[in-house]
């Protein structure tokens, strides 16, 4: 049958069609902090707030991005009295062996990254380059500033001077920009986030082993045990508490705080007066 036939033309046009939305979906699902249309909202939603569903997001996000970053950013905050659960529910990339190329590859990649960020300590130049703040009224150590489309980027490619995220102290006046965060899919393998930032400079950190309470019983939830910083780590025991386990959740991140004075307070998992 001919394309100019008015039959093949719509069946050459629909299956166009049908394998733009499966690249559509597949590029959806590599970005980090991002869930596939068909995740359960819910769950995410809990995470990030047990007692309350998220506010409505004005800004045109999405929900789930929205609950994502809620969540890994009350998580990520240390919380006297929680350290041990904190730990629980955080893994750790293996510190490798220092060579003289992986102190070389960090030092530049800092350089970068300040040259990169140098604009952003007006906080309002983030802000208007697209750059969403979350949980403003919430007080936290620092708090992030995260561009979705640089994380979507970050998911195939890496520049050193565009971060996913900005880290902010809150002042008076303000924000100071006092570090960034890059991301990696949670799929990434070890060797992959080491050929980005050397593991034996830094450690990335995924947020794992979250066992939900079963969703009609969130109001009278015992959330020592379930939640973010919750005892509960593992399958067996999070069924055995009737809850909804997730191995792990978000992607792998990277903090770096460029302005401090050494490698091993540069790449710290917080940042250090």
């Amino acid at each position: 049958m001919s394309v100019n036939h008015p039959l093949a033309r719509i069946v050459v046009k629909a299956g166009a069609l049908l394998v733009g939305v499966l690249v559509f979906t597949v590029l959806l699902a590599a970005i980090p902090a991002h869930r596939a249309p068909a995740a359960p909202l819910t769950l995410l939603q809990e995470a990030a707030n047990p007692a309350h569903q998220p506010e409505q997001d004005m800004s045109g996000m999405n929900m789930d991005e929205r609950a994502n970053e809620k969540a890994a950013v009350r998580d990520m905050t240390p919380t006297p009295g929680h350290s041990d659960a904190h730990s629980l529910h955080m893994t750790m990339t293996a510190m490798r062996p220092p060579s003289p190329e992986d102190l070389n590859r960090a030092n530049q990649i800092v350089e970068r990254l300040k040259v990169g960020i140098e604009k952003y300590k007006d906080y309002h130049v983030a802000l208007n380059d697209g750059f969403k703040i979350f949980l403003p009224n919430a007080p936290q150590p620092e708090y992030h500033f995260t561009s979705y489309r640089n994380g979507f980027l970050e998911a195939f490619t890496f520049d050193p001077a565009r971060p996913t995220s900005l880290l902010y102290q809150k002042t008076d006046t303000g924000y100071q920009l006092v570090g960034a965060m890059y991301t990696m899919p949670k799929r990434a393998t070890q060797d992959q986030l080491n050929a980005r930032v050397p593991l034996s400079v830094a450690m990335w950190h995924l947020h794992t082993n979250l066992c939900m309470p079963p969703r009609d019983q969130l109001g009278a939830a015992d959330w020592t045990k379930f939640g973010l910083k919750g005892s509960i780590v593992t399958q067996d025991a999070c069924d055995a508490a009737g809850g909804r386990f997730r191995p792990s959740i978000f992607g792998w991140m990277v903090h770096v705080y460029p302005y401090r004075a050494s490698l091993d307070t540069i790449f710290a998992m917080h940042h250090m007066e």
